[in-house]
């Protein structure tokens, strides 16, 4: 793949990616038809600061060598609780679950659609009652 990869190809690796370290709680939430800036949220649950960097730096490397994409720019990455990756058209937001249940950032845009990650043959562990309430709510993508 090149640098033209779509944004929701470049989200599904990257969801992919951070399954593969055993991040929790797996989203991938389409906002472009909310939010001008970008198109797909990927949002997933470390559950120490350790996991975080292992997710940030499996989706980083995944990203990189399917796309050609890469960052310089992780934003986060001291704090431990909450982990950003700007890619312009799409963004990873890697999080400890206390920061996730407490800015619960799949619903700020509660009717922005999810990608059925089952449908793209993601096998993920059930969702905690949280995420499995803004997904069932907003539903998925057509």
């Amino acid at each position: 793949m090149s640098q033209s990869t779509d944004s929701r190809t470049c989200a599904l690796i990257a969801a992919r990616a951070a399954d593969k370290v055993k991040a929790s709680d797996i989203v991938v939430q389409r906002v472009a038809d909310r939010m001008a800036e970008t198109d797909y949220f990927v949002i997933a649950t470390g559950t120490s600061k350790p996991q975080l960097n292992a997710i940030v730096d499996e989706v980083r490397e995944q990203v990189r060598e399917q796309t050609g994409r890469s960052i310089d720019n992780v934003e986060g990455r001291e704090s431990g609780a909450w982990v950003l990756l700007d890619y312009g058209d799409f963004v990873v937001h890697v999080m400890k679950p206390e920061t996730r249940e407490f800015y619960r950032l799949e619903a700020v845009w509660n009717d922005a659609p999810f990608v059925d990650l089952a449908k793209e043959g993601m096998e993920l562990e059930p969702y905690s009652p949280m995420v499995a309430d803004v997904v069932a709510r907003a539903g998925y993508e057509e």
